[in-house]
């Protein structure tokens, strides 16, 4: 009987390792849709630098929340032997890798807003001081339980905040604090011409588009593998993100007039705002939760591009920060079982949650931000950003036409 329950235990602990494992490369596989996204928005002379910033960004993360991070959110370090570490299947250190992951999407959002004009090595150190403080704090305040909030939350409002897979965390964080970036940064040079604003078209639709395919595939298992383990798996997560993402594209290509640029991140939008309540929520809740998300993000863009005072070139605060933020207060209005919902959730708890997260990540911004550009400054210079940061930082454009 012992060897049975020997045997049985070794199952799940290597089970829940390979599913989280699975998850951890689905989540970093995302990356390469951030970049292709980009890669696709910003024009010819700045591809170059957009596939450079997401991977460097990556590997600076991978690093800063390893050594810093995950110690501050989680009060865990990886400083045993191997052997220790290596107890349960590995199962700690692949949490620690699936989690990273979520930690590396923060510079990778930001770094949509920022493309064309930010200078490199400035925003990788922002990205360093981001992933092992700032986004760490709140990913511990509301998925460790430190400092009490969460605690304070369930006395007061009768629920905990609720953000299953990060509408908040993550993705309103990057969102949120890719604002602030953008503001130090100021409008790209040639945007305003006789007293007004013009847009620049994307460079590749082909690329965009292929980025959007990339993150939506990789998204489920964003949102599905974060119940982290076998037995927490739902088959509503799953059917919930997919409503969603549908429910995004057909108010993007509604709202949008057919604009592919909308269309494409229309999917992206509704999964963001499904994230925080895609494990309580109805489907027909979810699909509603896409609807208003796509509706958002097309309606903030567009007025952001008669705006002087903020550049955002991929429209990652409407996308990540507003979305976000709107998931995480859906998730308190569509997870309810009034409205057909698992229930355990509370608007109030939501609403607060989703400020401090907001207020968090602008605080941080200001903080981060500031700092990096008072010791350096964080623009290209007026020459290096008419060059394009391809030519610029990398010395080599996206094409060779010899």
């Amino acid at each position: 009987m012992q060897d049975i329950n020997s045997a049985v235990e070794t199952l799940v602990h290597s089970s829940n390792t390979y599913f989280l494992l699975i998850g951890a490369i689905m989540v970093f596989a995302m990356h390469a849709g951030f970049a292709f996204l980009e890669v696709g928005t910003v024009r010819h002379k700045n591809q170059v630098n957009a596939l450079v910033k997401i991977i460097t960004d990556f590997a600076v993360s991978c690093i800063a929340y390893f050594f810093i991070g995950y110690w501050i959110a989680y009060d865990v370090t990886f400083f045993n032997n191997a052997q220790t570490l290596a107890s349960n299947n590995g199962y700690d250190l692949v949490k620690f890798f699936f989690l990273m992951t979520f930690a590396a999407a923060i510079p990778a959002i930001i770094s949509g807003g920022i493309a064309e004009r930010a200078r490199f090595y400035p925003f990788l150190i922002a990205s360093a001081l981001i992933v092992s403080v700032v986004y760490p704090f709140f990913e511990g305040l509301i998925w460790n339980g430190n400092h009490g909030f969460q605690a304070w939350l369930q006395q007061t409002t009768g629920a905990s905040f609720h953000d299953f897979a990060g509408s908040v965390v993550v993705h309103g964080m990057g969102g949120w604090l890719a604002l602030v970036g953008v503001y130090f940064l100021g409008l790209r040079r040639g945007r305003e011409k006789d007293n007004r604003l013009i847009a620049f078209a994307p460079s590749n639709i082909p690329f965009l588009a292929l980025g959007t395919w990339i993150l939506c595939i990789g998204w489920f298992g964003f949102n599905v593998m974060s119940a982290q383990s076998m037995d927490g798996i739902s088959g509503l997560v799953a059917m919930n993100s997919l409503m969603a993402m549908v429910g995004g594209i057909l108010a993007a290509l509604w709202f949008g007039k057919n604009d592919p640029g909308f269309i494409h991140n229309g999917p992206l939008a509704g999964l963001v705002a499904v994230c925080a309540g895609s494990d309580v929520m109805h489907p027909i809740g979810s699909l509603f939760v896409g609807l208003i998300a796509g509706w958002i993000f097309v309606k903030l863009f567009t007025i952001m591009q008669q705006t002087k005072k903020i550049d955002d070139v991929l429209g990652v605060w409407p996308l990540h920060g507003v979305c976000g933020a709107w998931g995480g207060i859906a998730a308190g209005i569509f997870g309810l079982e009034s409205l057909g919902g698992l229930g355990g959730v509370s608007f109030t708890a939501q609403l607060i949650g989703t400020i401090a997260g907001i207020v968090i990540a602008l605080l941080g911004g200001l903080v981060v931000y500031g700092l990096v550009n008072k010791v350096t400054t964080i623009r290209l210079s007026e020459e290096e950003e008419f060059k394009g940061a391809d030519l610029s930082i990398h010395n080599i454009g996206s094409i060779n036409h010899d």
